[in-house]
């Protein structure tokens, strides 16, 4: 079971429609007009036109799997006490004195770029349970971060 924001599970969902209705016809395309130029054997676009089904079959089958798995998470039955999934956190990194905001995420909602880490990521599994003013410890690939935390909200 993973637990995830709405507006993850939404996303997720529009992916899957994307590549059910959408990506599959076209590789299905791609196959039928590439089977009528002749012998397979030989036939480049044939093969990688297989090759790009699989693969985007094995892409849906997983996508379905972790919805089918998928528990949404009621935001309203959330506090903002301690760190938890979907919690919002401003830090300060004291080794180099710079704040940091991130948003614990599923991992299927991981996004850097968004300022989302997984939940299965160190920095987060250092954080949960954690409250306003802790100072937590991270093992990093890098080395040893020290982190306290400023904030945190929904």
């Amino acid at each position: 079971m993973e637990y995830m924001s709405q507006e993850g599970y939404d996303k997720l969902v529009a992916e899957l429609r994307q590549m059910e209705n959408v990506e599959l016809p076209q590789v299905r395309d791609a196959i039928a007009e590439a089977r009528d130029k002749g012998d397979l054997s030989e036939n480049f676009e044939y093969h990688a036109a297989k090759r790009e089904q699989a693969r985007l079959l094995g892409r849906i089958r997983f996508k379905q799997k972790v919805l089918a798995n998928a528990r949404v998470i009621d935001m309203s039955r959330l506090g903002t006490d301690s760190v938890q999934l979907l919690s919002r956190v401003e830090m300060t990194n004291l080794t180099t004195n710079t704040r940091m905001t991130y948003t614990i995420a599923s991992p299927n909602e991981a996004n850097l770029r968004e300022g989302k880490i997984s939940i299965k990521s160190p920095i987060a599994q250092a954080l949960l349970n954690k409250k306003v003013g802790d100072v937590v410890d991270v093992r990093v690939p890098a080395g040893m971060m020290k982190f306290r935390i400023e904030s945190i909200s929904l």
